[in-house]
């Protein structure tokens, strides 16, 4: 297994970046933030994941090993291939993914290309065990009303990504109601 490669960043193609390791050529398919780390980058390290199927040997590549932790958590989900996994891990950073499968929300992985409802729910359902206990979640007081914050934007009309923006500027004390009302103010 290739568990992680250190080299020059030789260009970028549809299929991901080209990571040059002594004289060799390695494509990878990486996440947003291993390919923010190489841009610009005379050497990067980056955690990956080799993918091994009859036809073909496909290499992954992670910022760091929270992605690729989850990536492989992720692949143990029957019906998730390595292109949406990697989608699933390139959609928000490990540790927002990895709260959101220990408080049950569903709905954050329904916006992600290929991730349908009983796709969503099946990835909250089968990881949050494994999950939960990897996550201090005592830190997490308001998260719940966070999720009522955000779902009551959604019903309005916004989506997800949206709603989870609009509360990102308020204060996470206030009462999920009041916070409602403050995003909605900001946003007209």
């Amino acid at each position: 297994m290739i568990s992680r490669l250190r080299g020059a960043p030789a260009g970028r193609t549809v299929d991901g970046l080209v990571l040059d390791v002594g004289g060799v050529g390695y494509l990878v398919a990486a996440t947003p933030s291993a390919l923010r780390r190489a841009d610009g980058a005379s050497e990067v390290t980056l955690e990956t994941y080799l993918h091994v199927r009859e036809d073909a040997l496909q290499l992954y590549g992670f910022a760091d090993t929270g992605e690729r932790a989850l990536f492989v958590h992720l692949l143990g989900i029957s019906g998730i291939g390595p292109k949406v996994a990697l989608a699933v891990v390139s959609s928000a950073p490990a540790e927002d993914l990895q709260r959101a499968i220990a408080l049950g929300d569903a709905a954050r992985f329904q916006v992600i290309p290929g991730i349908g409802k009983k796709t969503a729910e099946r990835i909250v359902l089968e990881l949050k065990d494994s999950i939960a206990g990897a996550i201090d979640l005592s830190a997490e007081a308001g998260a719940p009303r966070e999720l009522v914050a955000r779902d009551a934007l959604v019903e309005l009309g916004y989506s997800v990504v949206e709603a989870e923006r609009a509360l990102a500027r308020i204060d996470p004390d206030l009462p999920a109601e009041q916070r409602v009302r403050e995003a909605l103010r900001s946003a007209a």
